[in-house]
């Protein structure tokens, strides 16, 4: 493979035989080297092939800050969300999820740590990626024996979520663990129960909360289709779980400003009419 671009000592740009764009690490892999050079495959680590330019140009900066040793780390501990999660993930999750793990430690080291004030939420409704992120804590532990806190699980977490969301600002996933967290606990309270948190429908109610909440944090509008007819009937059919649903509705406008459509109480009110039945309630 042909340099493209040097990095560091480490780290390069290369195009392969297709013409195609990657970065590859290495221990010395450039060194003494010119751009239009060969490097040998055996020397290479790690590849990374992102797709989108953007992202590439991005990571090849983040790459210049950042020890090749937790670019390594980082790179594992997207491997193993990859096999554990089953799902695609954005390629910025290279960016965000290396950075985050780079700047905790340099952050702990210094003796500054973060309380993750959403860490209760965190584990209830992104349960695989919080697993993987105590993972990620026992692997930092033991590479660089450095001993992170729970928090930082709960943030890897956070930032494998918002990759398969495809979304590039972290923040949104926040907000959007937030609105869940207050929507779960007007159900809760409305019809006095516990969740069952094993449940397959309380895993679906909690995926359609997702996408709600990340509609509702984006502002964008659910297209309303003609469905009045339908609508009438799941009221008439549920009406304790409506009920609840017209209480979320005015939650939302009065805090969000957000008018939830008749589609949106539609499906509201089949999810929680079957979480709760399913309950026992």
């Amino acid at each position: 493979m042909k340099i493209y671009k040097i990095l560091n000592n480490n780290v390069a740009v290369v195009l392969n035989e297709a013409g195609e764009e990657k970065i590859v690490m290495g221990k010395g892999i450039c060194f003494k080297k010119k751009t239009g050079e060969e490097i040998a495959e055996e020397a290479v680590d790690k590849t990374f092939a992102l797709a989108a330019g953007e992202v590439s140009s991005k990571f090849q900066a983040l790459i210049k800050d950042i020890p090749m040793e937790h670019m390594a780390l980082g790179e594992e501990i997207i491997a193993e969300a990859k096999k554990r999660l089953g799902k695609k993930l954005n390629d910025m999750v290279y960016i965000s999820l290396i950075d985050h793990v780079h700047t905790s430690m340099i952050r702990f080291l210094d003796g500054v740590t973060v309380k993750n004030v959403l860490l209760w939420d965190i584990r209830r409704f992104y349960k695989e990626e919080y697993q993987i992120g105590l993972w990620a804590l026992e692997q930092i532990k033991e590479t660089f024996k450095v001993e992170l806190p729970e928090d930082e699980a709960g943030f890897i977490a956070l930032h494998l979520a918002n990759a398969q969301m495809d979304q590039e600002i972290m923040h949104n996933m926040y907000e959007i663990t937030r609105i869940m967290q207050e929507l779960v606990n007007i159900v809760k309270y409305y019809f006095q129960i516990s969740f069952d948190e094993d449940d397959v429908y309380y895993y679906r109610f909690i995926t359609h909360l997702k996408f709600f909440a990340k509609r509702l944090v984006e502002q964008k509008i659910y297209t309303e289709d003609d469905n009045d007819d339908l609508w009438e009937v799941i009221k008439g059919k549920y009406p304790k779980a409506y009920g609840c649903v017209e209480k979320i509705t005015q939650f939302i406008d009065k805090k969000y400003e957000y008018e939830l459509s008749k589609e949106e109480q539609l499906y509201l009110t089949i999810h929680i009419e079957r979480v709760v039945n399913k309950t026992g309630q």
